[in-house]
């Protein structure tokens, strides 16, 4: 029998631990990104004026989701933001976009119905949100009846 030569155990070492390094980084977990702190809102109308900007950031997110928008439908750029980020920084206290407008009037609605009318049914269960109608669509899907039947 012959014996291995040096060179082929020192690949065969080489191709074991590199095995064992690929393994090793594909099961560590990457680290997490620092939580951003999103400043104080300054231009709230419709919700409390007791939130911070974590709080407003959260329920944007909610409503950005069941509307399956982004934040530039109702928030404008920044007309005095410049360099090469520009283009994506949206000034959220402007209101300049109609969007904005319709989105406080819905939000207004939203909380009118839930609290004179959903919240006078004991069995009414959960109250009503932007999803309840959008179900992810800037504009409410429309109702079809099975069969067209009425």
């Amino acid at each position: 029998m012959n014996k291995p030569s040096l060179s082929l155990i020192a690949s065969l070492v080489l191709l074991a631990a590199t095995a064992f390094a690929v393994t090793v980084v594909a099961q560590t977990p990457s680290p997490r990104r620092p939580h951003h702190k999103f400043p104080p809102p300054t231009n709230l109308q419709v919700l409390p004026k007791n939130l911070t900007g974590d709080q407003v950031h959260q329920i944007m997110e909610g409503w950005a989701h069941a509307l399956g928008t982004h934040c530039s439908t109702c928030h404008a750029v920044n007309p005095n933001a410049n360099g090469p980020l520009a283009r994506r920084r949206l000034d959220f206290a402007l209101d300049t976009k109609p969007e904005k407008a319709t989105a406080r009037m819905m939000y207004e609605m939203v909380q009118e119905i839930n609290t004179h009318y959903i919240n006078r049914i004991n069995t009414s269960g959960m109250p009503v949100t932007c999803a309840t109608c959008h179900r992810g669509h800037l504009s409410p899907p429309l109702y079809l009846p099975h069969g067209g039947r009425h």
